[in-house]
């Protein structure tokens, strides 16, 4: 896919992504749409290109007195950032969002101030987010559940990426909209990579949102990234065993080098040795970075 494309997602009924063009990598900024009786759309990316969004919307017929749902994974910018924005384009969508991440929309300045210190010179890819008017947004938590009308989301708390992430399930077809619990799956090279952001990334809770994730036996992931794929139930077993891997390695790297800075750049470096044609590298840099730092924030909690 590239900036701008809207498709159906394969085996559900009425359901479409849209590429954001997020970070200047098509493919990595996935929108899911339901043109459903009570229409939702299901993460909102930084709110870059959101008029090519405004406009897939029209092209499936849902108006602006339409939409009723807005419903970011979680706080982080890359899913929520275009809440406000949407929000402001549909008057009468309600946000729904993790408990713990309804201040963060309302009020964005310390998620703005907090990822312009995380990402550093990455932010001239961000724009800045609207507030969600506090009387359009409510939190949710695990059991609640999400009226499109001709069916149901259930929302199921998914702490490891961050504490304010769910998953959104579908049960009657099986779709499960992954947010980042299950890592970023990569279909140019079938792989996951992980996403391990500080400064509350825990690797138990990731392990234990992956085996979540898997005991809905899901028939489609539609992931926050690079789109949804069919569900293997290799996939979980995958993304256990990377994020496993990774903790152990920046783990061995600190024990080797005993200089944090020292080991975020290795981790760079190495980062952009691997970045591939499907990345913008500079972007690849900047996440593994952040995971980096991610991972020695856990590293230390936990000891």
């Amino acid at each position: 896919m590239t900036r701008g494309d809207l498709e159906a997602v394969r085996g559900a009924t009425d359901l479409y992504y849209h590429d954001t063009g997020m970070y200047d990598t098509d493919g990595y900024g996935t929108v899911y749409v339901y043109d459903t009786p009570e229409p939702a759309v299901i993460d909102t990316g930084i709110g870059t290109n959101r008029e090519l969004l405004f406009e897939n919307l029209a092209e499936l017929g849902i108006g602006r007195e339409d939409l009723s749902w807005v419903l970011p994974t979680h706080a982080h910018l890359d899913h929520a950032g275009g809440a406000g924005h949407l929000a402001a384009e549909y008057p009468n969508a309600e946000v729904r969002i993790h408990e713990r991440g309804v201040r963060h929309l309302v009020d964005p300045d310390r998620l703005v101030e907090g990822t312009k210190a995380a990402v550093g010179d990455q932010w001239k890819h961000y724009v800045e987010p609207e507030p969600v008017p506090e009387d359009r947004i409510a939190g949710v938590r695990d059991g609640d559940r999400i009226d499109l009308g001709d069916r149901t989301l259930e929302v199921i708390e998914a702490p490891g990426h961050a504490p304010h992430q769910t998953v959104f399930h579908e049960p009657d077809e099986g779709v499960v909209f992954t947010a980042d619990a299950l890592g970023i799956y990569v279909p140019q090279i079938d792989r996951v990579r992980t996403t391990s952001p500080p400064p509350q990334f825990d690797l138990d809770r990731c392990l234990s949102d992956a085996s979540a994730i898997a005991d809905l036996t899901p028939e489609t992931l539609c992931f926050g990234h690079f789109g949804p794929r069919e569900y293997d139930p290799s996939i979980v077993e995958e993304t256990k065993r990377a994020y496993v891997e990774w903790v152990e390695a920046v783990r061995a790297k600190r024990a080797e080098l005993s200089d944090d800075d020292a080991v975020i750049d290795h981790f760079v470096t190495a980062a952009a040795e691997d970045a591939g044609d499907f990345w913008n590298e500079e972007r690849h840099r900047a996440e593994a970075r952040l995971n980096t730092r991610g991972v020695l924030a856990f590293l230390d909690r936990r000891d």
